[in-house]
């Protein structure tokens, strides 16, 4: 069997220093899987040297090659720059689908009481996001207007795959967009969200408006995992507040999923882009003391989608051991321990291959 290749998608600062540790850990030697890297250059600087080139590219492979692992990178401020690569990726590869998941972490206290996983299920494109935006009018009469639009496909892709997650993690469906409010535009997710859950009869299914959401989110009891299906920009602001319920970012992944058909019947991932959905830390740059954890899930997420038993053994190895490093007490400052970033790296590391060569022998 040839060796998988994943597109290894550099970046900046602390962003970098993470993606290395979590290449250390996908060594061959760590996970007995030959994996082949193509690596591209997404630092700000090279992204402005090649006016984005690099980020087509970038593109462009994993289009050809089906897996790609990103690092935090630097999305300028100022209006004529580079902008955000990871705007540029989702359109170039056609991803449709964002999975974050935020879970508890061991050792770390959440909020609420809770504790099983919750994933938030979100599009990748459309919506507040490359809206249309202009203003007409001068002073206190200037009025500000702004064009949106959502896909009847987007939103299927999203409600179909958020049945299929929570059936894999044996969860329920929960929240959705505030289509009694807006039931023309947030209201065709809504539709597809019904259409899913007569196709999934096996899945509970607990629709809410957004706002009730987020409020119930507060006083979840946390018994069983939770997906909530999104509109994009419902989505981005709900990840920041459900991986602070587990009361840390550091234990979860993000995922960006296209697809090569549009039949829901034989949904599976034609592309997936594993990353961190923290930033590029520049106060912990060069120090040796960000925490690699989040960065090293990715890594685990983006192995159970290559369809290998190695991987899949070597995905829950991965997990395991980081969760199981942070367990032992080791961690790095954000969670309370004192390991430094390649400290914390080498535990799980050894974690890895203890459980990779102990399951070989049962």
């Amino acid at each position: 069997m040839t060796a998988p290749t994943i597109v290894v998608l550099e970046g900046d600062q602390t962003g970098q220093e993470l993606l290395v540790e979590a290449l250390r850990v996908l060594d061959e030697s760590v996970i007995d899987l030959p994996l082949t890297f193509e690596r591209y250059n997404l630092s700000l600087e090279e992204r402005r040297r090649t006016g984005n080139q690099v980020v087509l590219d970038a593109a462009e492979a994993m289009l050809r090659h089906r897996y790609g692992l990103k690092a935090a990178t630097i999305t300028p401020e100022g209006q004529g720059d580079v902008g955000s690569p990871n705007a540029i990726l989702r359109k170039a590869v056609g991803g449709k689908v964002i999975v974050r998941t935020g879970r508890k972490l061991p050792r770390v206290r959440p909020v609420a009481g809770i504790h099983a996983p919750i994933s938030v299920v979100r599009m990748a494109v459309g919506d507040a996001y490359g809206a249309i935006e202009w203003r007409e009018g001068e002073g206190d009469e200037q009025v500000a207007h702004r064009t949106e639009t959502i896909s009847r496909a987007v939103c299927r892709f999203v409600a179909e795959y958020a049945f299929i997650h929570a059936r894999k993690i044996s969860g329920r469906i929960f929240g959705g967009p505030k289509y009694t409010v807006s039931p023309v535009y947030e209201g065709m997710l809504k539709e597809e969200m019904d259409a899913a859950a007569a196709r999934h009869p096996d899945v509970e299914y607990e629709p809410q408006l957004i706002d009730a959401t987020y409020a119930l989110l507060l006083s979840n009891p946390g018994d069983d995992p939770l997906v909530i299906p999104a509109l994009n920009r419902d989505g981005d602001c709900l990840s920041d507040l459900v991986m602070q319920l587990f009361g840390s970012i550091a234990g979860a992944e993000s995922l960006l999923l296209a697809f090569a058909s549009n039949d829901t019947a034989n949904l599976i991932p034609s592309l997936v882009m594993a990353e961190a959905p923290h930033g590029t830390a520049p106060r912990l740059f060069g120090k040796n003391i960000a925490d690699p954890l989040a960065m090293i899930l990715a890594a685990g997420a983006l192995l159970s989608y290559i369809d290998d038993k190695r991987a899949a053994n070597a995905s829950r190895a991965i997990y395991e051991a980081a969760l199981e490093t942070v367990h032992s007490g080791l961690a790095t400052s954000d969670l309370g321990g004192h390991a430094t970033t390649t400290e914390f790296t080498d535990a799980v590391i050894d974690g890895v291959k203890r459980k990779l060569e102990i399951w070989s022998t049962i």
